[in-house]
This record gives structure tokens, sequence and C-alpha cells, in this order.
């Protein structure tokens, strides 16, 4: 392939997203990666993001940094959610037209929808609305750089690429050990597997359980990415997903019955549930290039429970 020796950025590669995405950019033979970590470039600071480029100059960049956590964790921390994602994706979107990259490929957020957008989600519908507050900020500092990624384009010719995956589930997710950043799966694997294992007397879940949300398998995710960075170099964002949707109830007594568990749910309603629901339009990612989720969500589960309890023994 004439890319496998031109130099690849990926942010993050050594979290939950970006170990996959590495391995499958292994896997299609491109081995001249550069993965830096937060220790030596905080992505935050201007200064470390110049540096990085002064260091080496890639022909492509994959930014999958993120600073991220489900309902609670952005509750709690909007203002961090807020500054980190926007200082990380801008410096780094700016620095790379600045010293001629190639490509940028973006990882948006699901959460940049509107909260009563219209099921499924289409690109389209991206801007027909405000954001479901619990997850606002961190939605919003993604979406800007969509605006930021189609202002190069329009004015530099920069071929900036946006990329909006719906909620990743899988082995190695960061919220297994980090309770507090831990999205629906994690929480519930880990809570219902305690209980199983008679540390805690019932599984207390948020909300009252309506809320629908769709998921893909991270490798899936991975996937897409690498394929969007190989084949789409369009200006509008596009969707990333499995195209199917669950009630977060029937979520609960599917993981429930996987991890062996036969005690009580409760349900806390004074917690809230979050967009009412999510269910994404994949037809773009289809047709533009080829992605389609391969791994079934009962397989999928399976394979994250399995690892989980391997971190148990």
């Amino acid at each position: 392939m004439e890319t496998e020796d031109k130099l690849i950025l990926i942010t993050g590669a050594s979290g939950f997203l970006g170990r996959p995405v590495v391995n499958e950019l292994h896997k299609k033979g491109y081995s001249n990666l550069f993965t830096p970590r937060s220790r030596t470039y905080d992505l935050t600071n201007p200064a470390h993001i110049k540096r990085l480029f002064e260091t080496e100059v890639p022909e492509k960049v994959i930014h999958l940094a993120a600073n991220a956590g489900g309902i609670g964790y952005n509750l709690a921390h909007p203002a961090e959610l807020l500054d980190d994602n926007l200082l990380m994706g801008t410096h780094l979107l700016r620095e790379s037209m600045l010293n001629g990259v190639e490509k940028f490929v973006g990882i948006g957020t699901i959460c940049s929808y509107p909260r009563d957008t219209p099921v499924p989600f289409r690109e389209e519908n991206l801007w027909k609305g405000y954001p479901e507050e619990t997850n606002a900020p961190y939605g919003l500092a993604k979406k800007m750089l969509l605006v930021q990624s189609q202002a190069y384009r329009d004015q530099f010719g920069f071929n900036a690429i946006h990329l909006l995956p719906v909620n990743l589930y899988g082995p190695r997710d960061r919220g297994f050990q980090e309770e507090e950043r831990a999205h629906v799966i994690p929480d519930m694997i880990r809570k219902f597997q305690k209980a199983r294992d008679g540390l805690d007397a019932k599984v207390t879940l948020f909300g009252d359980g309506s809320p629908t949300r769709e998921f893909l398998y991270v490798e899936d995710a991975a996937e897409g990415i690498v394929s969007a960075m190989e084949n789409y170099n369009g200006r509008a964002p596009v969707n990333l997903g499995s195209g199917k949707e669950i009630s977060i109830r029937d979520l609960a007594y599917k993981i429930k019955n996987l991890v062996g568990y036969y005690g009580k749910i409760e349900w806390d309603t004074s917690k809230p549930n979050g967009q009412p629901r999510r269910c994404l339009d994949t037809t773009l990612a289809e047709r533009e290039f080829g992605f389609k989720a391969k791994t079934g969500f009962d397989e999928g589960l399976d394979k994250t429970l399995r690892w989980y309890r391997t971190q148990l023994t």
C-alpha cells in the first residue's frame, strides 16, 4: 500500500478505543505509527502540541484522546469535559492544518445530537436542537470540532473528517476500573457480578429504565474508523453504529441473566434518565466507506463479560 510508509499520529492510542484502532492499523499493514502518551504530551497544553509537531510531522492524524464518562461523571465534571475536549481537539486540529497534515480523522460523539432527535438519528438532524442537558458540555465541545474542521476545509482545503460513534462497549473499558467514569454496560456488568458474588444485596441502577440506547462493539468501531481514514473524504459528519436499539430496562435484564444474578433490581428514579432514545441511521457509513457492524450484541456482551471475569482472578 502506498500509505504504509506514511506516518500516522494516533492520540489516545493506549485507551479503550485506541488499542483496537492501533491493532486494526497493524492488521492492514500500517507500521509507521506515532502513539504519544499523555505523560509526555499534554494535549490540553498548546505548547505541548507544538512540540509534538516539532518532534514528528505525521501525514495523517486520528484523534481519539478524550475526557469522557457516563451520566454521573458528566454531571460531576461538566467544566472539565468542556475544557479538556475542546482544548485537545482545537489545538491539535489547528497545528495539523498548519503543519500540512494530509488528513485529520476527528472522533465526535452521539452526545452532540439534540435531545429529541427523531429516531433513527440522521446526520442532517445534528443541528436541529440542543443536546441532552446531562452531557451537553461534552457533546458541544466535540461538536465545535466539527465546525472547526468544516471551516478549515472551506477556507484552506484541509481534509478533516468527523465521525459520530454511538455508545461503545467491550473489553478494557476504563469504566470497569474507574466507577465514576463508567458507562452503562461496564457499570451494569460490575454491579451484577458483585451482587452475584454476594458482595451486594441488590443492584441499584440510574433512572427508570425507559430510555433506549444503541451499542457498537469497540473492535467494530476501530474497523470503521480505519476504513473512513482510507476511503472517506467528505465534509459531512458520519454516524458509526450498529443500527439497533435496546431499552435500558431490557439491557439490565439481559446482563443480569448473562451474569447469572437472580436477585433484585432497584431503579433509582431520583437519578436522570439521560437522552430518551438513541439509535443511529448508519446508511451513510455503509455507502461511503462500506462500514457495517459485524459483532452481534449478545456475542459482544459475552466477550466483554468473559474479559471482565479474567480481571477478577
